[in-house]
């Protein structure tokens, strides 16, 4: 049954976008970070990041509305809370998450267009250029997915494999997971030469750069590494229309070895397309960022796969979001 909306409530709701798009503009001026151990007046920070006065001030006051900053007469303080999530020097940081976000933002923005059009919205840089785009969507993936990856590789417990294949595996964060949950494996990531060197970076750091083959390529044009006994793609799926996606499959099918297995962590739809209800809305963020990405179900999924030439499809675990976990293997 629809939920009985008031007026106040629906208006509630439209308003969702004002706070996150002053934390957003906040996140891309990396104000938290200028301010940290620097308390300061508007002025001030205007001065530091090359902005207008009086808007400064306006933002600023915002985010001490939202409970984000502190004021004290006329000058800002970050809270220590605050400080240890949206500066750049703190290990637990999310700013990336919250950069991504707003690149995703205003693409949503351009909803109505995009549906009467059938395309994508136009991807516009933020202030941070493509480069820093780039680099917020990556790290953005870390925030996403480090602290929960352990839990999700329990579930995937039975499997046993010597080398793993990270299909798109961005900086390294479920590679590094994978190699700490199984000592004596080693594991190729495979991504986009842009990407390398941020992955080499994290698994340096991690103490596994020694397992680690690093290759870069494209995967919608060329061959995927070969030799791997376990596949892992991690929400790459719903960015590619079917079409797409059975030609990844049987790059990755082409790829591992007889016998290998692929794991599949993405969102899984109901017959229906609306539930679970995160990933109808996820469903609307490929649509105006992509050409063709979407949210499937599972028999899509077992449809795609065995094109491809997998079989023994299985749903693992379903998620409420994006932790849905399906296996396939090449016989």
């Amino acid at each position: 049954m629809a939920k009985s909306w008031t007026t106040d409530e629906l208006i509630e709701k439209v308003r969702g976008f004002q706070g996150a798009c002053v934390i957003a503009a906040a996140a891309e001026l990396d104000v938290f970070t200028v301010f940290r151990g620097k308390p300061a007046t508007a002025d001030a920070l205007a001065g530091r990041i090359r902005s207008d006065p009086r808007a400064t001030a306006v933002l600023l006051d915002a985010l001490v509305a939202l409970d984000l900053l502190e004021k004290r007469g006329d000058t800002y303080h970050v809270p220590p809370e605050m400080a240890e999530l949206l500066t750049e020097d703190a290990p637990t940081n999310v700013l990336p998450a919250v950069r991504h976000q707003a690149n995703c933002l205003r693409r949503w923005a351009e909803l109505a267009r995009v549906v009467k059009a059938g395309l994508p919205a136009e991807r516009t840089p933020s202030i941070r250029g493509e480069a820093g785009d780039c680099e917020a969507f990556i790290g953005a993936m870390d925030n996403f997915n480090a602290s929960m990856a352990p839990q999700v590789i329990q579930r995937l417990s039975s499997l046993r494999f010597q080398r793993l294949l990270d299909v798109g595996g961005a900086s390294g964060t479920w590679t590094i997971a994978f190699l700490r949950a199984v000592p004596d494996a080693t594991a190729v990531l495979f991504d986009l030469p842009q990407v390398i060197p941020l992955a080499r970076q994290r698994l340096t750091r991690a103490g596994l750069i020694d397992r680690v083959t690093l290759v870069s390529g494209d995967f919608y044009t060329d061959p995927l590494p070969g030799g791997a006994d376990f596949a892992w793609l991690s929400a790459i799926v719903h960015q590619n229309s079917r079409p797409q996606n059975r030609d990844l499959y049987a790059k990755i099918h082409a790829a591992l070895a007889a016998g290998g297995v692929l794991a599949i962590r993405d969102v899984v739809m109901d017959a229906s397309h609306t539930q679970p209800a995160g990933g109808a809305l996820f469903a609307v963020n490929m649509l105006v960022a992509t050409k063709g990405g979407g949210t499937f179900t599972l028999d899509q999924f077992k449809q795609d796969l065995t094109s491809a030439g997998f079989s023994d499809v299985r749903l693992i675990h379903r998620d409420e979001y994006m932790n849905s976990l399906l296996c396939a293997k090449k016989a």
